[in-house]
């Protein structure tokens, strides 16, 4: 289950990354709040699934799920180009991920 956790706060970590962006300097409100309930869910399930999973490996399963979560989102509402060499590195991103989530 904590993995489960781990995973939608990885999630989250992207929606509150994108929110950031939006929020034009917490000016906006609906992205602000956005922001506010995403980065608060995405740090509570963290730290809940560092309960049994190590910090190295939960950190950087997290990062990686959030970052790229992120930019095929930013991709796929084309705010930012998808070149070959992005997908691949992406591809890589993912697969150290899972291995991570293999050997922990």
């Amino acid at each position: 289950m904590d993995w489960v956790i781990l995973v939608v706060s990885g999630l989250l970590e992207a929606v509150w990354a994108t929110a950031l962006s939006r929020t034009k300097g917490f000016t906006r409100w609906k992205p602000t709040v956005v922001f506010g309930v995403a980065i608060v869910g995405s740090m509570v399930g963290l730290a809940i699934a560092m309960l049994t999973i190590s910090t190295g490996t939960a950190y950087a399963v997290w990062v990686g799920i959030g970052a790229v979560t992120t930019a095929v989102w930013a991709m796929v509402t084309k705010a930012e180009r998808a070149t070959v060499s992005r997908v691949v590195l992406l591809a890589v991103l993912v697969g150290c991920v899972v291995g991570l989530k293999v050997v922990a």
